[in-house]
């Protein structure tokens, strides 16, 4: 069983996803909007299921307020079709998406891989346990990153990005490889979802993510933890 946070405003899809997941073994704490305070809501449970189009506070800005004081994980369901929405939601801190209409069975899955992947450690490494690169400190046993000695609040999936990008520094990783690395190896999901963490990583861990020097594009082929920091 796994408790949801579900916001959605269409009343029968609300009932109708809910219905489905409580039939799949799942608790879940409808509400129409954003609004009022989801403090309580949000420490009773362990994913948030956000639809994008919703009155007043939208999804975007929901996402927001939610990633700026929790690393729960975070699927947006959205009617859209537009990659730019689908994309925009992603920023703003989401783990992954589903595009309506979807079934519970479908919303079951992806449910569970995103919780699995918040709650299970990420392999340790081989490397040394704590690694140096710059003012960025990667310490593997704790499962932290500290930015110039300040702890980074990192997502499950940011930080099991760091640390398949730090574990391969030097080398170029494809989006499939970090797919795998740092989502599932039978994950379903596209690029889109490595681009938007990335950009969200390097925003914690560049002095200037436009200009970013820690985490390269090699375009048409991937990504690369720069060398030239490491010591």
């Amino acid at each position: 069983m796994v408790n949801i946070l579900f916001v959605e405003d269409d009343s029968a899809v609300a009932e109708a996803i809910t219905l489905g997941l409580n039939r799949l073994g799942h608790r879940v704490d409808h509400r129409c909007d954003g609004n009022g305070d989801l403090d309580t809501a949000l420490a009773a449970s362990e994913i948030v299921l956000l639809d994008l189009g919703l009155p007043g506070a939208d999804g975007y800005e929901i996402c927001r307020r939610i990633r700026a004081q929790s690393s729960i994980p975070i699927i947006i369901l959205t009617a859209r079709s537009d990659d730019i929405d689908t994309v925009a939601g992603l920023e703003a801190g989401a783990d992954d998406y589903v595009v309506k209409p979807a079934s519970p069975r479908v919303l079951d899955a992806r449910i569970k891989a995103v919780v699995r992947r918040s709650t299970t450690s990420p392999p340790r490494s081989v490397a040394a346990n704590v690694e140096q690169f710059g003012d960025l400190t990667v310490d593997r046993s704790a499962m932290q990153a500290r930015k110039a000695g300040t702890l980074l609040t990192l997502t499950p999936t940011e930080l099991r990005l760091l640390l398949a990008l730090t574990d391969n520094a030097g080398h170029v990783l494809s989006r499939g490889q970090l797919l795998s690395a740092a989502w599932d190896q039978d994950y379903l999901g596209d690029s889109r979802i490595v681009d938007a963490a990335i950009q969200r990583l390097r925003g914690k861990i560049e002095d200037d993510p436009a200009t970013p020097t820690v985490i390269e594009t090699v375009r048409g082929f991937g990504y690369r933890f720069a060398p030239g920091l490491a010591r």
